[in-house]
């Protein structure tokens, strides 16, 4: 792939494989409403970008982690139902009301500060209630629910939504599942009536008995693997090339990168990518002789990196390439249909997920489709 941009890697977005993916997963939860997890800047694929063509597709309810994405999702999405994960931030109640952001509230200050507001506005403005239900995270705790329910019963207040999160729902068979699945039975009783949502990516896949009325799908709609030892079903929505800025031929014996931690075993064709860890390409990622790194994908080859990843550049080794070498500016493929996020993440000992929301680097954006699909 030619780069012609001028300003080094290009990202491509393609929106309408996201939608697609919405789709399929609305398909999945069946009864249940198929919210859309637009946090952290959509995974990195770009907020206002991402839930622009996620409504097209057909989602109308939206979670960001914060108040500020929430704002912007807003601004995007006019009618849309956004939730903030987060929950409401002290002295941000206003804030909130203004853009019609509901906080998911998991403690009873929050509750406190929100009900205040309510009764000096005399309005039920709505919101989520989160309870724990083994993460120790965010969430009231389990033997709270009798004093949430009695507090809100005595205002007449309803929340939309009760919801918790699932501790390890990338392995089906994990029995917290089941442990969490049957707490979170023991608060919906305390909540009758009330639509209840526990599935991410993962519980959404895992079965109907976590779906309940909402399912909340985040790393799946952006290609990424939810299951842990599944075939991924979720198409490709992120591709990342970077250029080749320089290829050299190096010797038996040389070394390669800081700290010479890679020492060659024959002649070798490096090519150096100008890519590095300032744009998200992690420095685990590196290898050594007696360490695999990451792999990079370059005319039709999975071409391995060769020491360590410095700030800016990425050595790779292209010697199985033959002869025909690539010439400066060609792009390699960083991740996309033939390195997947997760064989990447895998490499460097993390998941998708770190990798996708580190997408902040110094390459152009562009963005395929816009999300509308013909009618199924």
């Amino acid at each position: 792939m030619k780069l012609t941009s001028g300003l080094g890697g290009q990202l491509t977005v393609d929106l309408g494989a996201l939608a697609r993916n919405w789709r399929a997963l609305d398909k999945v939860s069946a009864g249940a409403l198929t919210a859309a997890v637009v946090k952290a800047d959509a995974y990195g694929t770009g907020i206002e970008m991402a839930a622009t063509a996620l409504y097209a597709a057909g989602a109308r309810f939206f979670f960001v982690a914060t108040p500020d994405e929430g704002v912007a999702v807003r601004t995007a999405l006019p009618d849309a139902h956004i939730f903030v994960l987060d929950g409401l931030y002290p002295g941000a109640a206003n804030l909130y009301i203004r853009q019609n952001l509901m906080p998911v509230i998991s403690s009873m200050d929050m509750l406190e500060e929100w009900l205040s507001k309510c009764v000096e506005r005399n309005e039920a403005y709505p919101s989520a209630f989160h309870f724990d239900t083994g993460m120790n995270r965010l969430g009231f705790r389990l033997n709270e629910a009798v004093a949430v329910r009695e507090r809100i019963g005595r205002l007449g207040y309803a929340p939309q939504m009760v919801m918790s999160h699932l501790a390890c729902a990338d392995v089906p068979n994990h029995e917290k599942n089941r442990t969490q699945l049957a707490l979170f039975g023991s608060v919906m009783s305390q909540f009758p009536g009330i639509p209840a949502s526990l599935a991410n990516s993962a519980g959404l896949m895992t079965g109907r008995d976590y779906h309940f009325q909402m399912v909340r799908p985040g790393i799946a709609l952006y290609g990424g693997r939810a299951v842990v030892g599944r075939k991924n079903p979720m198409a490709t929505v992120v591709t990342l090339h970077a250029p080749i800025l320089q290829v050299r031929e190096a010797r038996t014996g040389e070394t390669v990168g800081y700290g010479a931690a890679y020492s060659l075993s024959r002649d070798s064709r490096l090519a150096v990518i100008g890519h590095g860890y300032a744009d998200g390409f992690l420095r685990s990622l590196s290898s050594s002789n007696t360490r695999a790194g990451g792999k990079v994908f370059l005319r039709g080859r999975l071409c391995p990196v060769l020491g360590k990843i410095s700030m800016d550049l990425t050595i790779v080794d292209i010697t199985e390439l033959g002869p025909n070498l690539p010439k400066p500016g060609e792009g390699v493929e960083i991740f996309g249909p033939n390195v997947s996020i997760d064989d990447q993440a895998d490499a460097a000992g993390t998941i998708g997920y770190e990798l996708l929301t580190s997408l902040k680097g110094r390459y152009s954006r562009n963005y395929v489709g816009n999300g509308y699909l013909p009618e199924q």
